[in-house]
């Protein structure tokens, strides 16, 4: 016969294992009747499978650890149990102080009740930090000082070694209570991160961040985000404050007007030279009528051109040097050579009498680079308050919004309101530089409109 089969044991059940749970009876320690299932499937591997045990197990040593710091079957009985002796007995009575020097004793030692909330209740000890553990380099120091313990190590190791170290000091994660006025001061909402490790060791695994550029922090315009107008502009303003916007404006519109003006002259034309119908017919006929001067003409060119060939060929055949000729003009080149190096040296010898004259030549010569590196300077200055060109259009100003002498308005009841705050903050972002000018895209049909007649629009009319 088969040995009858034993009931299978859950992972609380195994011996030395004490539970904080009273609820676990005995007959829930053992398993059901097993159900026939086909488990080499995967659809039935969470279907089928109880995991309830597991995690009862794995639950109830966590909390073993959280109130004791470890599992109970591992606690001695000293820390478990402990002597009932009776209640102590109560201390005598002493005589009761004085008022004046009467304190509230035990009232100042005892922490707040915020302050014991925020403490841990986990007897659990925290993580260790492995940065803060770690050396760069720390296997093959290791090697060298046993290499140079056993006196193996090159002159060059030597001297490494034989350098003068900095202890380092590795302090251990306390958790401090939180009513100590010693502890650290930590802002959970810096930017700031704390970084225990070593310097090289994070500038060599990639860990430590980059050094942002100085350029990447400027602004790309030097211009307010919200320009204030002038005085002028008020709803009840000064009248030469006034005054001043409106010649403003005025400037600005003759500077318009100048240049329509410019482009209607560059454009325009004289009348006396448009075409006649007598001009426009003999330009059509010209080149039809051949007349026999013309061809008399074109003999008496060909002829002279001939001539002239001849003519060039003859003197370029004559222009051919002789030996001697040629070594007259080598003498005369070597003679000029001489005479400009000879030249060359008087003049050198000259400057060393006028080295007053080429100190003041050089001295004026430098004040002026440096008047243009001041005004090269100050111009990149202005330009930093100026629109650039970031794109194909170039940045339009917006007009000014002010009213006439006669449109004021005595109080803000009567005001009018002028121009669009959309689109004062859209130029401001065209004006500081952040966007670039553009212009609304313009639709354009592609296929043409197809008017039909319905068939019940024919039937009516």
């Amino acid at each position: 016969m088969a040995p009858p089969a034993k009931p299978r044991r859950v992972a609380a059940s195994q011996p030395g294992f004490m539970t904080l749970k009273s609820s676990t009876n005995a007959t829930d320690l053992y398993s059901s009747k097993r159900k026939r299932v086909n488990k080499n499937k995967k659809k039935n591997w969470n279907k089928h499978s109880d995991v309830n045990d597991v995690e009862e197990f794995l639950e109830d040593i966590r909390l073993q650890e959280r109130t004791t710091g470890g599992l109970l079957a591992d606690k001695p009985d000293d820390t478990l149990f402990f002597v009932d002796l009776g209640q102590p007995k109560k201390p005598e009575e002493k005589a009761p102080e004085p008022e004046e020097g009467k304190k509230r004793r035990g009232k100042s030692s005892r922490p707040l009740r915020i302050d014991l909330i925020l403490q841990r209740d986990s007897l659990v000890p925290a993580p260790k930090d492995v940065l803060a553990y770690q050396q760069p380099n720390a296997k093959k120091l290791r090697r060298s000082e046993h290499l140079a313990a056993n006196g193996a190590a090159p002159r060059r190791q030597k001297m490494l070694l034989n350098r003068r170290r900095v202890p380092r000091t590795t302090t251990k994660a306390v958790t401090e209570a939180n009513n100590n006025p010693n502890r650290d001061y930590y802002d959970i909402w810096g930017q700031g991160t704390k970084d225990t490790a070593d310097p090289w060791y994070l500038q060599q695994t990639k860990k430590k961040r980059v050094k942002r550029p100085e350029k990447l922090n400027a602004k790309p315009s030097e211009l307010p985000a919200v320009e204030v107008i002038a005085p002028g502009g008020s709803y009840n303003p000064d009248f030469f404050a006034h005054q001043s916007l409106l010649q403003e404006a005025h400037e600005i519109e003759v500077v318009k007007e100048k240049e329509e003006l410019k482009i209607q002259r560059q454009l325009a034309y004289d009348k006396s030279d448009a075409a006649t119908e007598e001009t426009v017919f003999l330009e059509q006929v010209q080149g039809l009528v051949e007349d026999e001067e013309d061809d008399d003409d074109l003999a008496s060119d060909l002829d002279d051109e001939e001539e002239e060939d001849a003519a060039v060929g003859a003197i370029v055949v004559a222009q051919k040097k002789t030996e001697r000729q040629r070594k007259r003009e080598r003498a005369e080149k070597v003679k000029e050579q001489r005479r400009m190096t000879l030249k060359q040296n008087m003049e050198k010898r000259q400057q060393l009498f006028q080295l007053r004259t080429i100190k003041t030549t050089i001295k004026k010569q430098d004040d002026r680079t440096k008047d243009k590196q001041i005004q090269r300077k100050a111009k990149q200055e202005a330009q930093k308050a100026q629109p650039r060109r970031l794109g194909r259009l170039k940045f339009q100003p917006q007009d000014l919004e002010l009213q006439l002498s006669d449109e004021l308005a005595g109080s803000l009841r009567r005001l009018k309101p002028e121009g669009s705050v959309l689109k004062d903050r859209f130029k401001s972002l065209q004006k500081r530089n952040l966007i670039e000018p553009r212009e609304r895209a313009k639709f354009k049909r592609r296929l043409k409109v197809k008017y039909v007649e319905k068939r019940a629009f024919r039937e009516i009319s």
